[in-house]
């Protein structure tokens, strides 16, 4: 059976609990400032395996990750190159996505086989204690199954996965409409991958000090 919390009223048993089902696998559904996640341990095989299944997502497919802090992307990123760096002090917490050169800890399940991983930092309070909470990274894929329209209230993520979850962090309705903004930052020039919440002239002005 699913456990649901609801965000306005956490208490530091229910964190508890969030801890002990990370580490031990379980996948737990949680809002950020787009749409609601799924989040497993990013360095537990199973778990990711488990996380895969449940979406129908194929095995080709990176999932991005959630970190707390610039300190934690050094655990997952190879190196942060300069114009990163830039990107990260503009709009981090915030709905942008940079894909990193992956630490060889990262497994090949999530990077999709690229070496690659997409990283961000949520701006959502509840994800960020989440964060604080678990003192790791977790997966930020979004709660539906593939192809299916991103969740942004609880009740469409129980819809979609009922009791296949662990963990529900009930933080409301979300105001996601276009998911994070996604940029590759492992070659010589930046490359949009997706355009999304973040528009992309603001993140090539940002480059460029405007």
């Amino acid at each position: 059976m699913t456990t649901l919390l609801k965000a306005e009223t956490l208490s530091g048993s229910d964190w508890k609990r969030v801890r002990d089902i990370f580490k031990k696998g379980g996948i737990i559904a949680y809002p950020t400032e787009t749409f609601y996640g799924l989040g497993v341990d990013p360095f537990n095989e199973a778990a990711i395996k488990k996380l895969f299944e449940l979406k129908g997502r194929g095995s080709d497919k990176p999932v991005s990750i959630l970190i707390k802090d610039k300190k934690m992307l050094l655990e997952v990123a190879e190196e942060i190159p300069l114009l990163a760096e830039k990107l990260i002090k503009k709009f981090w917490p915030g709905p942008l996505t940079i894909i990193f050169k992956a630490k060889k800890s990262i497994p090949s399940l999530l990077t999709g086989g690229t070496g690659k991983i997409g990283v961000r930092i949520s701006s959502n309070p509840i994800t960020q204690k989440l964060l604080e909470e678990i003192d790791s990274p977790i997966t930020a894929t979004s709660a539906n199954p593939s192809g299916k329209k991103s969740p942004v209230t609880a009740k469409e993520v129980m819809d979609y996965f009922g009791d296949k979850i662990d963990l529900l962090i009930d933080g409301g309705v979300l105001s996601g409409k276009l998911g994070s903004t996604i940029l590759d930052a492992t070659e010589q020039e930046l490359k949009v991958i997706r355009e999304g919440e973040i528009p992309a002239k603001d993140v090539f002005e940002a480059i460029m000090g405007r």
